[in-house]
């Protein structure tokens, strides 16, 4: 694993953790966006390893795709999990009215924990 990839997976781990001590205060919307950011962190991750960089959220998520999930490297749902996180991301930071389930929230925490562990498992061969 490249060195600068270390911070960016201390960085998904402490989001996850934040997103679980959210949720137990019952701020779903906040604990959505921290779910999505550590998902994002681990793609930005996984993106660098292969020295690709992006600025733009969709552009990792479309590079995440094309390097790791059509090649085979991850499962697809991983990806899904990226793209639904963010959807929810936009409507937990954007809109007011938005309704949220904390059993949904906690099982997008536990993915983000799941693609956290994937990412690793990968990134220590």
């Amino acid at each position: 694993m490249k060195e600068e990839n270390i911070p960016l997976l201390l960085r998904a781990e402490e989001a996850i953790e934040s997103a679980d001590l959210l949720l137990k205060e019952g701020y779903l919307a906040d604990s959505i966006s921290r779910a999505y950011y550590a998902m994002f962190y681990i793609a930005e991750a996984l993106l660098n390893e292969k020295d690709l960089s992006f600025s733009k959220h969709g552009n990792v998520h479309g590079a995440f795709g094309e390097h790791y999930i059509k090649t085979g490297i991850f499962d697809k749902k991983y990806h899904k999990w990226l793209l639904e996180a963010f959807s929810r991301r936009i409507a937990s930071d954007y809109d007011a009215s938005a309704k949220f389930q904390s059993s949904s929230v906690k099982t997008m925490i536990d993915q983000a924990w799941d693609f956290l562990k994937a990412a690793r498992e990968y990134l220590d061969k």
